[in-house]
């Protein structure tokens, strides 16, 4: 599941809202809407975003953070690190090869340790 597929079933679970019900009224299929949540389809489109904030009529902040979540959430990365330092291509590699074994605390503190060097 991705960021946006939790946040998308969380959304849909507070208001009582079926799959197919939610599906049906932002014009998608109610397979679409199940692998969409389950992150086995990519980022849905910056239209579809729109179409699901205003089903549930989301505003300002929480909009934003439906659309930040949503480019967060593709299932597949591909990290090119041609032209980048060694180090930049070692972390991408054990990223890759090992991030199956990092529990969610692990996981939540190295994510929180990038953002913060990104802010520097």
């Amino acid at each position: 599941m991705t960021p946006f597929g939790e946040k998308l079933r969380a959304l849909r679970a507070e208001r009582g809202v079926s799959q197919k019900a939610m599906a049906e009224a932002i014009g998608v299929s109610a397979a679409y809407l199940s692998a969409l949540e389950h992150g086995r389809r990519g980022a849905p489109t910056w239209t579809l975003i729109q179409k699901i904030i205003g089903y549930f009529n989301i505003i300002w902040d929480d909009a934003e953070d439906l659309a930040r979540l949503a480019e967060n959430s593709h299932p597949r990365v591909r990290i090119d690190t041609s032209g980048l330092s060694p180090a930049a291509t070692e972390l991408a590699n054990l990223l890759a090869e090992s991030i199956e074994r990092l529990d969610e605390a692990e996981l939540k503190k190295i994510t929180a340790a990038v953002r913060a060097a990104l802010r520097r």
